[in-house]
């Protein structure tokens, strides 16, 4: 699939310089990984259960292979982590599954791997994104529990969040209240004006995220609805703080379009006994069979909606570096720790 050569991973400190290029993983059945990379003309592949494993701990799965891929079992109750190593050079990348194989959930995705500030790139298994998750079966919370999650912090309205608590236990919740008409803030509800709005509405998410990340360090989830737009914005605003260039992170944005799962964002509510809530109501007309497949993320004149939101975050205070200061918080030197904690 072509959207997981976004899963391209980074060379581990300390490496010689990487020949590797392209390493990506795709899964191509319920069983089976397939990794691929290109540049080694002889490569090891190793395999472990933690995205910060060395190599020494690690196991290898596949030695001086030569044909730039291998198949590794891993059923989807599992989330393997995946090393190639250029025996030539030395140079090792990480690489894992970027989004996540749930049976009832939607868009549950790892920022990890991304080319960020300094020629490092973002560490795989701390930040991810997700839609609603009111639906999750066992299998996806078992799959979810060995993420080792410290934080979700939820993005939704007051009302999304009565209409469709999240499954996930055990993990410190996070939420700031506000009401879904907020979203709709503009005096038109055209996207590009509901986006146009998030640097605003998103500011006080911003600052609890960050701070949150640059705590105890453990792993981190947030997410909306449907993962797509107020997630899209927060996840743009993270990945621009860590030096992620934009076009990497406008890419991530629309991978939203191919990896949602809407039938198991909301559940089923019935219009009738919604009569009387809006909110419901319109998530109600959401699930009509005409509305179930995602549609570009983008206007009449294919502008990507994304655009619109870091337009507004730069107007705010000239430079969206200024607006994440000034708005949610970090300071030149919590960037700098930020960066150290989260790229590799």
């Amino acid at each position: 699939m072509a959207f997981l050569a976004l899963a391209a991973a980074a060379t581990m400190p300390g490496t010689a310089a990487a020949a590797l290029e392209s390493v990506q993983v795709e899964r191509v059945s319920g069983q089976q990984l397939k990794i691929r990379w290109q540049g080694a003309a002889s490569a090891n592949v190793y395999m472990a259960e933690r995205p910060d494993a060395p190599i020494g701990m690690a196991m290898l799965v596949s030695a001086n292979d030569s044909d730039g891929e291998h198949l590794l079992a891993a059923d989807t109750s599992s989330h393997p982590y995946v090393m190639v190593r250029d025996n030539r050079t030395g140079a090792v990348r990480r690489v894992a599954e970027r989004v996540l194989p749930l049976e009832a959930g939607s868009n549950f995705r790892d920022l990890g791997g991304y080319p960020a500030a300094g020629g490092k790139h973002v560490r795989w298994g701390l930040i991810y994104r997700s839609a609603g998750q009111p639906l999750l079966n066992a299998h996806d919370l078992g799959l979810i529990g060995k993420l080792g999650l410290g934080n979700l912090v939820d993005l939704r309205s007051a009302e999304e969040r009565r209409l469709a608590p999240t499954r996930i236990e055990g993990v410190a919740y996070n939420a700031i209240g506000y009401s879904f008409g907020n979203i709709r803030a503009a005096q038109t509800p055209a996207m590009g004006s509901v986006y146009g709005n998030f640097p605003t509405l998103m500011a006080p998410h911003l600052k609890l995220i960050f701070n949150r990340m640059l705590g105890d360090g453990t792993p981190l989830a947030f997410n909306c609805s449907a993962g797509q737009d107020r997630t899209g914005f927060v996840a743009a605003m993270i990945l621009t703080a860590l030096g992620v260039p934009q076009n990497v992170i406008i890419e991530d944005y629309h991978l939203t379009t191919k990896v949602r799962q809407p039938q198991f964002e909301m559940p089923r509510i019935d219009p009738a006994q919604a009569a009387n809530d809006p909110v419901a109501m319109m998530f109600a007309s959401y699930q009509r069979p005409e509305r179930a497949t995602p549609t570009p993320l983008m206007d009449a004149q294919g502008k990507s909606f994304l655009s619109f939101a870091l337009e507004a975050a730069a107007a705010r205070h000239g430079s969206i570096d200024a607006y994440l200061e000034i708005e949610a918080g970090l300071t030149p030197a919590r960037r700098r720790a930020l960066q150290d904690r989260y790229l590799e």
